[in-house]
């Protein structure tokens, strides 16, 4: 799980940089930090998987962010955070 957090938190770290739409980067920002939170891996796997979800919940209020390569960034971002949370590697109890 540790390479998928980091890769997630790649993934919405380089949508920092780009031109992206105002109401994609209020999104793409509380996710990128709710991310960060995580991506040491540190956290109890209950945790990880609870703030995940809240990152795939707001990625997927993101319909575009005007910038293809931002929309490439989040739509892997995407995909990372669904296979976190679909997989929750079994620790939580919960899948």
């Amino acid at each position: 799980m540790n390479d998928d957090l980091r890769a997630l938190h790649e993934h919405l770290k380089a949508t920092e940089e780009l031109p992206v739409r105002p109401d994609a980067s209020v999104r793409l920002g509380e996710a990128a930090a709710v991310a960060a939170d995580v991506a040491d891996g540190d956290a109890p796997p209950a945790v990880v998987v609870d703030r995940i979800g809240r990152v795939a919940a707001l990625l997927a209020e993101v319909e575009t962010t005007g910038n293809p390569e931002a929309d490439d960034h989040v739509g892997a971002a995407e995909r990372i955070a669904e296979r976190i949370v679909e997989r929750d590697d079994g620790l939580t109890g919960n899948g």
